[in-house]
């Protein structure tokens, strides 16, 4: 594979110009060799936090900047001041558009800054002290309601800020670390060639498939994608891929009429990827994704990856340079082999008769899958997740769409202990499930939120908002907001087992950053 280096010096040196052109007129230069520039030199950000840097000096102070000059600009100052794998993954769900993902906090930055924002709009950002000491002048200046607003006005906000904030964000998120001079040191490897993909998205199910990326020295690599879903449904389109940081794989490809996004992570090597990929005018539709590429063996996926005890079924192993021998563990049988090829096995199991629960290891080659295949005797309870979630109204003329949200169940059996419900319990998988919603309170009863807030695909999982604003049909003539509960009913044997997530159907909102 080719190392990358040389080659993107000269690109290096037009994002330099670059910087002078247009930042230069305000931000000061404090060395011209490398040149450095006030504020900015002080700073390291992903390439959205870098992209929405210069959006806000358009908006705020009015550059004028085209995109492709603007698109470089964040290029270079994601790989020159960017962040190291290990500093960016604790948030990649707000790389990743996640939005009902819910924030553990730091108690020092929850309510001093994640009040307002996400705490990963903190986290995926260095600063030495002084700058974010200019940072909270900063979010003085521009929103002075800051210190009277709700958890602003009951203490003293900006001495908080200033003598205890700022040193806790200088320590714990200063500019020099040595993770991200580490990763600048390190040899940086072209990433074309064939990729072998795996994934799942939420209300349609597992996926595989192939990305294929050619050989570009700018790190603009032109993809073409393709695969398939379980249920038959295929997907595919072309689009290009640009690389940030050394690891950071930002693409964007059009597929039947419509844009999806991709953010990945690569590992160290850049024979890994992780991440999601996502409708750009629907960011909560999407999938997880994993990927390889390389001459290894490397097993990535089970399907089913569950077993009840006594039971025989075919089970299909997906991933790359599949050869050499199948071994399963926990007296899981191998009965047959189905058919084989480099990207997939389908094998004949029987699961042997036990009543607790556990998960075989199952391997190809000596490499062994991260997730084994679970056999269980019973399914003793169920949860939704995601447990609580945020849909939006939308469209009925306005320029927002509709926010969907999509719910799955998960299975458990009993562990060690044989009771429900407790830590030992062993996770079965993602089983099909009715779905269906009731009002979560007697307020959600008496404001008839099931009848206005919207549906829920009784076989998916995927809830669909009411249109946005008033109707006259509600008290008041309000939106069609509400406050449900979204329930799922698994059969088991002959009973059924029920859960229930929280939803709060609300408005819509009208700022959208990368990063929010």
């Amino acid at each position: 594979m080719l190392l990358l280096g040389p080659c993107l010096m000269a690109a290096a040196n037009a994002s330099e110009e670059l910087l002078q052109q247009y930042c230069q007129g305000c931000h000061v230069a404090e060395n011209n060799s490398p040149l450095m520039l006030s504020r900015i030199s002080h700073q390291r950000k992903t390439p959205e936090g870098w992209l929405m840097s210069i959006a806000r000096m358009q908006v705020v102070h009015k550059l004028t900047i085209d995109d492709q000059d603007r698109a470089t600009l964040v290029k270079h100052l994601a790989d020159t001041q960017g962040l190291a794998p290990s500093e960016a993954e604790p948030y990649r769900y707000i790389l990743e558009r996640r939005l009902n993902h819910q924030e553990q906090m730091q108690p020092q930055l929850a309510e001093m800054c994640a009040r307002c924002h996400s705490e990963a709009r903190v986290g995926l950002q260095r600063r030495e002290e002084a700058e974010w000491s200019h940072l909270v002048h900063f979010h003085l200046g521009q929103w002075p309601s800051t210190e009277f607003s709700l958890m602003g006005r009951d203490r003293d906000w900006f001495g908080i800020a200033i003598n205890e904030v700022v040193p806790f964000l200088g320590k714990h998120y200063g500019l020099q670390t040595e993770a991200w001079d580490s990763w600048k040191k390190s040899e940086k490897t072209a990433i074309d060639g064939r990729w072998r993909i795996v994934g799942h998205m939420p209300g349609k199910g597992d996926f595989q498939g192939i990305i294929s990326l050619k050989a570009a020295s700018n790190e603009h690599y032109p993809m073409s994608f393709t695969g398939q879903f379980d249920n038959g449904e295929s997907l595919q389109g072309d689009g290009q891929v640009i690389l940030y940081s050394g690891f950071e794989w930002r693409g964007s490809l059009m597929s039947d009429g419509k844009r999806y996004k991709q953010v990945f992570a690569l590992s160290e090597d850049a024979s890994e990827l992780n991440g999601r990929m996502f409708l750009d005018d629907h960011v909560e539709l999407g999938l997880d994704v994993k990927g390889v590429r390389g001459k290894a063996v490397a097993p990535l996926s089970l399907t089913p990856s569950y077993l009840q005890a006594g039971q025989t079924t075919q089970v299909t192993i997906r991933g790359a340079n599949l050869k050499g021998t199948i071994t399963l563990g926990g007296g899981v049988k191998l009965l047959s082999e189905i058919s084989r090829s480099a990207d997939q096995i389908v094998v004949e199991v029987q699961a042997p008769k036990t009543t607790t629960a556990f998960v075989a290891a199952v391997s190809v080659d000596g490499a062994a899958l991260d997730t084994g295949l679970t056999v269980y005797d019973e399914i003793t309870s169920i949860k939704v997740a995601p447990n609580y979630a945020v849909a939006r109204v939308g469209d009925g003329g306005g320029t927002k769409p509709k926010v969907h949200a999509v719910f799955e169940a998960f299975a458990y059996a009993a562990g060690v202990d044989g009771k429900a419900d407790t830590d030992d319990d062993v996770l079965i998988g993602i089983l099909p499930a009715k779905w269906s919603v009731a009002a979560f309170d007697e307020q959600a009863i008496k404001d008839e939120d099931v009848k206005f807030a919207g549906t829920i695909d009784e076989a998916t999982g995927e809830f669909t908002p009411g249109i946005a604003g008033p109707n006259p049909e509600r008290k008041y003539g309000t939106n069609n907001t509400g406050h449900l509960s979204v329930v799922a009913e698994v059969s088991e044997a002959n009973a059924s087992l029920t859960a229930a997530a929280e939803l709060i159907v609300t408005v819509q909102r009208w700022n959208n950053p990368p990063i929010r």
